[in-house]
């Protein structure tokens, strides 16, 4: 009989091989899978459609099963997501997740519990997990996602199995912008730049994607060209961020308001201040992805240049770019180029720390402008 091939698997083979066994008649899932990879490889889109098909399992209709787990309303489904600004806290596994496995499914014969960004749960709320990950409840499987293996911890990654999603390459990923009707160019440029990310790479191409690429690729030209005083490139940057940063925090009021209304009067101090919270967390985290993003592109543009020095146009990120880079390429030695990298990823290293942005972005545009010219 064929391996069920699940959505978010069709170019994973050990994904497939391993979820498509435990769905098999006569199959036995895990009680607890780890699955890892780079973001935008599939593994959200797995993780619900293996939720989906655990919940379906012995169920009189299906189909109805899998659209409310893709709507987010099946009740025997928890999906957690990290409320820290870098981390996952007690709160978010105590109550939703170990209490919630100890009580039987509402309706299926299983309760599933997906947790977001495994590598960021704290060591307090591993300990709270690890009980339920080594004697669950029979109808209990927990599905941990996690885009960087090496920092989930140990105890927690030495009692899933294991299921692995590569990286998609840049073909994959410009085909995959293409359905979304980005222009070929485009495509092949944010595809390379995305580090085979597939969300990163339909971030750079939508929305504001431009205009932090462009944000970043202008605060490393400022500095190559010795025009960081005139340009000020950083403001470009936090723009951005700032505006980022207000889209989530309203998202996060609506939800507020709308959870207001079906709340008592009691009620609404305690879910105020829980949100209160939430969206001061939320503001930082996306904050700082946006930071975080816009260096990185300053540093994939330096390192452009320097491939152009050391003879490599192939390994060129920005290949819709090739003009400009050949300019900034005029007279430079790839030695500073490398050194310059270097000093673009130690700014990104300390954007996690309580660093005055602004003041760290204008600093490491003065110290580039001073090293490459």
């Amino acid at each position: 009989m064929a391996v069920q091939v699940l959505p978010g698997t069709e170019h994973h083979p050990n994904a497939q091989a391993t979820l498509g066994a435990a769905l098999a008649p006569g199959g036995h899932p895990s009680h607890a899978y780890l699955f890892h990879g780079p973001a935008g490889s599939g593994k959200r889109t797995a993780a619900r459609a293996f939720a989906a098909a655990l919940l379906a399992d012995g169920s009189a209709d299906p189909e109805g099963v899998r659209r409310r787990v893709d709507h987010g309303t099946h009740p025997d489904l928890t999906w957690v997501t990290p409320s820290g600004a870098h981390e996952m806290l007690v709160g978010d596994i105590e109550e939703p997740v170990v209490a919630a496995a100890a009580m039987t499914p509402f309706e299926a014969s299983k309760r599933v519990f997906v947790i977001e960004r495994a590598d960021t749960l704290i060591e307090q709320a591993a300990n709270k997990m690890l009980k339920t990950l080594e004697e669950p409840a029979p109808f209990v499987h927990i599905v941990l996602l996690s885009d960087r293996l090496a920092e989930v911890l140990p105890t927690i990654r030495s009692r899933c199995q294991l299921v692995r999603f590569d990286a998609l390459t840049p073909a994959q990923l410009e085909a995959k912008l293409g359905r979304h009707g980005i222009a070929p160019e485009l495509a092949a440029a944010c595809a390379r730049l995305s580090l085979g990310d597939g969300e990163r790479a339909l971030e750079l191409a939508l929305g504001d994607g431009p205009a932090l690429r462009a944000g970043g690729e202008r605060f490393a030209r400022a500095a190559i060209h010795a025009k960081v005083a005139q340009t000020r490139p950083w403001a470009d940057l936090l723009s951005v961020k700032r505006a980022r940063g207000e889209e989530a925090v309203a998202r996060l009021e609506q939800q507020l308001a709308d959870e207001l209304e079906l709340v008592s009067r009691r009620e609404r101090r305690r879910v105020e201040n829980s949100y209160g919270e939430r969206i001061r967390r939320t503001r930082r985290r996306v904050e700082t992805g946006a930071l975080d993003l816009g260096l990185q592109l300053s540093s994939l543009w330096l390192r452009d240049v320097a491939c152009l020095l050391w003879q490599t146009p192939e390994l060129v990120h920005n290949s819709d770019r090739a003009q400009e880079l050949a300019r900034d390429a005029e007279g430079r030695r790839a030695d500073t180029l490398r050194a310059a990298v270097e000093l673009v990823e130690e700014t990104r290293r300390r954007l996690r720390s309580n660093v005055t942005e602004e003041l760290a972005l204008e600093a490491l545009a003065y110290r580039l402008e001073a090293l490459l010219n």
